[in-house]
Parts: C-alpha cells; sequence; structure tokens
C-alpha cells in the first residue's frame, strides 16, 4: 500500500531563478471504519497499518479492551472514481459489550489528521474511563535512557526521511530498546497504530513501556497512552495545560522538550530515576519561570524538515 506520492513542484529562491523538481508527498486518505457493518467513525490518515489503526482506536473509544474482545477485521473494498480499486473502509466484530459502547460514542463528523476526538456528541464522551489504572510504583526509567529516546525514534522514521510530513509515535522499554514505531500525518493515528500493534500481539496493559512522540503532547495522546496502560508519556514540544492535568490525575509521568541532554517533567517525576544521584527518583516539576525551561527555537518538526530539505 503506498504510502507516499510524486508530485512536481517549483522551488523558489529569492534572487534566484525558479526551478522545478519531484517531490514526495505523504499520502492523506479517509478510512470509515465499522463496527459490526455499522459506521462508526471516519478519519484521514496515512495508509498502511490500518487493521493497527482500527484496533488501536476502538481501544481509546473503549470499545474493546483486550484481544478477545476483538473479533475479525475485513477491507471493505470499492471503486475509486478514476475506476481503480480503493481499500478505505475497515468493518470490525466486535464481542460483549462493544456494540453498545460503538452505538453511544458514534462519530457525528470526520475526525481530521490533527483531531482525534472531533466529533463526539459530549464533553464527558472525551474523557473515557480505563480499564488499565496506571499504577503508582514498579515502573522507573532512567533519566538517561528518556534523554536518548527522541534520537532513537529519529532513526526509524523512514517515512518522514522522503516526505518531511508525517508524525511518528514510538514505543520502548524499560531500557529504551524500541519495540514498535509507526508513522501517520495524524499525530493521534500514530499513537493508535501503536496501540493497536499492542492489542493485537496480546501485550495490553502497556505497564512498563514509554511512549514517545514526535510532536507535542496533546490532551488526547495522555488519553489514549492512559486506555492502553502506558505509564510514560515523553514528547520532543509541549503538552497541553489539559495534557499535564489529565496526566496528573491519571497518574502518568508526563515529559516534554525531549530533545538533547535535557527534558521538562510535568506529571509524576518520581518515575524518573536521577542517575548520578543517591536520592532515588527525581523530584523535579515543571520550572517555575520560562527563563528556567527548555524552549526550543524550532519545534521538532519544523526543525526535523530543515535538516532534510537541506540534505536533497
Amino acid at each position: 500500500m503506498k504510502r507516499a506520492a510524486r508530485r512536481r513542484v517549483v522551488v523558489v529562491r529569492p534572487g534566484e531563478p525558479g526551478r522545478t523538481r519531484e517531490d514526495a508527498l505523504a499520502i492523506e486518505e479517509p478510512l470509515e471504519i465499522r463496527v459490526g457493518g455499522v459506521p462508526f467513525s471516519v478519519t484521514m490518515r496515512t495508509p498502511g497499518d490500518d487493521f493497527d489503526l482500527v484496533a488501536g482506536f476502538l481501544v481509546s473509544e473503549g470499545v474493546v479492551r483486550s484481544a478477545d474482545d476483538l473479533g475479525a477485521m475485513r477491507v471493505v473494498t470499492g471503486i475509486a472514481r478514476s475506476g481503480d480499486p480503493t481499500f478505505n473502509v475497515v468493518d470490525a466484530t466486535v464481542t460483549g459489550g462493544g456494540l453498545a459502547v460503538a452505538a453511544a460514542r458514534a462519530r457525528n463528523v470526520y475526525t481530521s489528521s490533527s483531531c482525534g476526538v472531533c466529533g463526539l456528541a459530549s464533553i464527558d464522551a472525551v474523557t473515557t474511563a480505563s480499564a488499565w489504572p496506571i499504577l503508582p510504583v514498579g515502573f522507573v526509567v532512567d533519566d538517561t535512557v528518556i534523554a536518548a529516546l527522541p534520537d532513537r525514534l529519529r532513526e526509524q522514521q523512514g517515512l518522514f526521511d522522503s516526505t518531511g510530513g508525517v508524525h511518528a509515535a514510538g514505543l520502548f522499554d524499560r531500557d529504551g530498546d524500541l519495540l514498535v514505531l509507526r508513522e501517520d500525518v495524524g499525530r493521534h493515528n500514530a499513537v493508535d497504530k501503536v496501540v493497536g500493534w499492542a492489542l493485537r500481539e496480546g501485550r495490553l496493559p502497556l505497564s512498563e513501556t514509554v511512549l514517545q512522540v514526535s510532536g507535542r503532547a496533546s490532551f488526547e495522546l495522555v488519553q489514549k497512552a492512559r486506555m492502553a496502560g502506558i505509564p510514560a508519556l515523553a514528547a520532543v514540544s509541549a503538552p497541553s495545560s489539559l495534557a499535564a492535568e489529565l496526566a496528573e490525575e491519571a497518574g502518568i509521568t508526563l515529559i516534554g522538550f525531549s530533545r538533547g541532554a535535557a527534558f521538562n517533567v510535568y506529571a509524576g517525576p518520581a518515575r524518573v530515576r536521577r542517575t548520578g544521584r543517591l536520592d532515588g527518583p527525581a523530584s523535579a516539576s515543571v520550572p517555575s519561570t520560562p527563563s528556567d525551561s527548555l524552549r526550543p527555537t524550532t519545534n521538532s518538526g519544523e526543525a526535523s524538515m530543515t535538516s532534510r530539505t537541506a540534505t536533497r
């Protein structure tokens, strides 16, 4: 399944003649998710790993909790206006109370690649109770491991290397070893693909893992981590205020501006073990003034894209 398309572009540099060349663009297409043959949601995504995406989305919505709740998934083919076959519908069979939950949470509109909660009928529906409570003890990660995760994530972002236009989410163990990585035009889709992989592999809850994402940490990403039982979420950019509040409430360690040699801990600092110290887990909190905090000159996507453009 194609994840990138080629297109002729005009490269403009002020003071120089324009030139034309080919560029690679990340494909963005709609995916209709059906539950038991009934339309549930439409999301804009990068094709590929669609079964993982659907499975993870259903976990995030509280429709399924384990692999036993999810039966068969099948692709429903169609025909585009061009006459080419399309593969943009996935129908999932769920068991137990999942059908009732799906009916109650059916989306009224499509979900864009930038919004993972759009279309829910009420504010209360945005926060779903998790089947996997986050335990306050037992899982600790060295600060040096967390600091290294962005680079380890970036090394595996093959689609970003070719397009510069996708987000990434990677799941790591306590030693910093990569378990799975997914890329997508939507940051929430990338996380859903990671969670869906874990569900289908029978790995939920992900109680001894760190989720590293390539962009900012929004409320919806914290909620998705919560639904999968992930105790730590790290982002290369900033979290939102609501993301920090939910992380605190859920007992999730929330890390922002994770790049290079330092990062900020916005919630749950006790899970970060300070190496080279004798006083155990970190007691760090959000810096009180902007001068004390870690602030990038550009966001991660812009910085990486600049590097990509310069080398092509």
